[in-house]
């Protein structure tokens, strides 16, 4: 039986840990607290991320990082994006030499703007081979009822992508292959940022034509800075890219649409912040991904507007103005 290291207890994690146990493998997760992780053994529940689900038998949780790690055919990071290097660098001496790991993370790194894959291998001293990447539309609390779902499983080298693929195949989760790293980690960061930009049109009830054009010429200035960052175009059209937006965008279970929302209906960045239970990834990611997008050379005017709204206080109001008010263009641009 394959054994999988989930670290990271939050509802994604706790979700996927449900994914690879129906697949037929061992999973032990790692949490910080001892009151989760009794809940989890004792239980079978996560009663603060998923509360109700009753987990499979094959999952487990420990406190202990070393316990979790002992074996683990593939070591799942399922943590917030900027925690993770300084997490990892306690980790990274535990893990078995021969482990892949795997990013369930959708962010980009706030003052390096490395890509998560990039923050592993750096800190892990790994090499890319050994990285893999999970993405695409996968609502946790969706994939904890068992609802049927479809995922991209990415790494540099394929064999280690099929070896993850059939990790995590169940009935009703279907994880596809691909080599474009670079291409699912972005669309799986900007999403983010745009989820709050239509959350922030929703709140401000903008209708669905401001909410189309916002998913639409976001993912156009995903796939610019894909391309100028070597990306393939077409990954952005697949589900690491459209149909991973198009779920965080639609969707009430998306907290970085919620966010978006609370702000858009007059919330302070304080109380939305307070009223915020999960991370919200494109929060922190919005001023990041715009780093990323400046060191590229590239336009990216929505998750400008966003950084503008979250970060610098301008009403939302005026920075919707000044974004409808920027110089006509043909589409294709």
């Amino acid at each position: 039986m394959t054994r999988v290291a989930v670290y990271g207890t939050g509802s994604w994690g706790t979700a996927f840990a449900m994914v690879l146990a129906d697949a037929g493998c061992e999973v032990t997760m790692w949490g910080r607290r001892a009151a989760l992780v009794d809940a989890v053994n004792t239980g079978r529940t996560n009663p603060d991320y998923l509360p109700g689900v009753e987990l499979p038998a094959a999952v487990r949780a420990t406190t202990d990082p070393a316990e979790a790690a002992d074996g683990a055919a593939f070591t799942v990071l399922a943590v917030p994006s900027q925690t993770v290097r300084g997490n990892l660098t306690e980790w990274a001496p535990l893990l078995p030499a021969d482990t892949v790991l795997v990013s369930l993370m959708k962010g980009i790194e706030l003052g390096t703007a490395k890509r998560m894959s990039e923050v592993i291998e750096e800190v892990a001293k790994v090499s890319p081979d050994r990285v893999a990447v999970l993405t695409g539309p996968n609502l946790a609390k969706e994939i904890a009822a068992r609802q049927p779902a479809a995922a991209v499983v990415a790494c540099r080298d394929e064999s280690v992508a099929k070896r993850l693929q059939a990790a995590c195949h169940t009935p009703y989760f279907r994880p596809y292959t691909n080599t474009d790293v670079v291409g699912c980690e972005l669309g799986g960061a900007v999403k983010n940022v745009i989820a709050l930009a239509v959350g922030i049109a929703d709140g401000m009830g903008l209708g669905d034509n401001a909410k189309a054009s916002l998913i639409t010429r976001g993912l156009a200035e995903t796939t610019r800075l894909g391309l100028a960052m070597g990306a393939d175009a077409h990954t952005f059209a697949g589900l690491a890219g459209m149909g991973d937006l198009v779920a965080t965008c639609s969707s009430p279970l998306s907290r970085n649409h919620t966010f978006g929302a609370n702000l858009g209906r007059g919330m302070t960045l304080a109380e939305t912040i307070a009223v915020t239970k999960q991370t919200a990834e494109g929060v922190k990611s919005c001023e990041s991904v715009l780093d990323l997008a400046g060191r590229h050379d590239v336009d990216m005017p929505i998750t400008e507007t966003v950084v503008d709204i979250v970060h610098e206080g301008k009403p939302p109001l005026v920075a919707l103005k000044e974004l409808m008010a920027r110089s006509a263009k043909p589409e294709r641009h």
